[in-house]
C-alpha cells in the first residue's frame, strides 16, 4: 500500500514537473519571438520583407544588412553606420561603471565599519536619489556640465552617468557590508591597517558577488539610457541608442526594415550577452547581501 501510495507520489511529481517545464517554454518563446523576427529579418533582404514575408525564414540568406548598419549606413549627415558610437558607448560605458562601483563600495565600507554622526542621514539622502526621475536633473546638470566646459562630450556623458549611479551602488555595497563581520575590520585595526589597507586588502576582495551586481546593474543602464545622450551629447560624440534612433528616423526614400532591425540587434548585443554570461552572479550577488551571518 505504501508502495502504491510512493509510486502515485512520484508519477503526481513527474507530471507537474512536465507541465512546469512546458509552460516555462511556452512563456519563452512567446518572450524571444520579437528577438527572433528581428533576427530573421536583419538576414533578409529588403524585397523579401516588402513582399509581405517578415515572418517566414528567409530565401536568400544575406549578412549585408549587418554590414550596412555597422559602416556605411546613413547616421545623421554622414553614413558612418553604427560602429564609431558603438565604440563611443564602450569608451563611455566602462569608465562610468569602474567609477561609481569604486566609489560606492568605498561609502557602502565608510558607512558600515566607520560609524560617524550623520551616517543615517547621509545614506537616506543618497538613498533618495535613486528615486529622482531623470527628467528632473537634466536642468541642472546641463549647467553643470557648461561651468565644467565639458557639455556635449564623452566625459561629460561619463560624469553623469558616474554621478546617478553613485546611489545605486552605495545601496548595493552598504546592504552587503552589512553582513560582513565588522570583528575583521576591528582586528586590521589592531594590527595597524589604515582605512584604506583595509578597504583594499580585507573589504573589497570578499566583494566579488557584489561587484558583479554592480558591474550589471550600471552597465545595463548606461548602456541602454536615450535621454542623458539625446540632451547632453553632440555630433560624433552620441551613444550607440541615439546613433540607432537617428539610424530610423534619418532613412530617406525607402525604409531599409532589415538594416534597422540589424542595428537593433547590434545596440542590444552587449547587455544580451552580460546576462547572459554574469546573469547567474546578479542573483546570487543580490541574495549574499540579503541574509546576515
Amino acid at each position: 500500500m505504501a508502495a502504491a501510495s510512493t509510486e502515485n507520489a512520484m508519477r503526481s511529481s513527474g507530471f507537474a514537473r512536465v507541465l512546469i517545464y512546458l509552460i516555462l517554454i511556452l512563456f519563452a518563446l512567446f518572450y524571444l519571438l520579437p528577438f527572433g523576427i528581428m533576427l530573421i529579418n536583419s538576414l533578409k533582404p529588403l524585397s523579401e520583407i516588402t513582399g509581405g514575408n517578415m515572418i517566414a525564414l528567409p530565401r536568400d540568406w544575406t549578412i549585408a544588412p549587418w554590414l550596412s548598419a555597422w559602416s556605411t549606413a546613413q547616421i545623421g549627415v554622414e553614413p558612418t553606420g553604427l560602429r564609431p558610437y558603438f565604440i563611443n558607448s564602450i569608451v563611455m560605458a566602462v569608465p562610468a561603471v569602474l567609477l561609481s562601483t569604486i566609489v560606492g563600495a568605498l561609502n557602502g565600507y565608510v558607512l558600515t565599519k566607520w560609524h560617524f554622526r550623520g551616517a543615517t542621514i547621509i545614506f537616506g539622502l543618497l538613498l533618495f536619489s535613486c528615486f529622482i526621475p531623470f527628467q528632473i536633473v537634466l536642468i541642472p546638470m546641463a549647467r553643470i556640465l557648461g561651468i565644467l566646459d565639458i557639455a556635449g562630450t564623452t566625459p561629460g556623458l561619463i560624469l553623469v552617468h558616474f554621478v546617478y549611479g553613485i546611489g545605486f551602488t552605495t545601496l548595493y555595497f552598504r546592504n552587503y557590508y552589512a553582513a560582513f563581520p565588522t570583528e575583521l575590520v576591528r582586528a586590521a585595526q589592531i594590527d595597524g591597517a589604515g582605512f584604506f589597507q583595509i578597504f583594499w586588502r580585507i573589504m573589497l576582495p570578499s566583494s566579488g558577488p557584489i561587484i558583479a551586481v554592480s558591474f550589471i546593474w550600471q552597465f545595463t543602464n548606461i548602456w541602454n539610457d536615450f535621454l542623458f545622450g539625446a540632451s547632453f551629447a553632440s555630433g560624433g560624440g552620441a551613444p550607440m541608442t541615439v546613433a540607432l534612433n537617428n539610424l530610423v528616423n534619418s532613412s530617406t526614400g525607402v525604409r531599409e526594415y532589415n538594416v534597422h532591425f540589424a542595428g537593433a540587434i547590434m545596440a542590444a548585443a552587449p547587455t544580451l550577452l552580460v546576462y547572459i554570461v554574469a546573469g547567474r552572479y546578479f542573483v546570487r550577488g543580490l541574495m549574499a547581501g540579503s541574509v546576515k551571518g
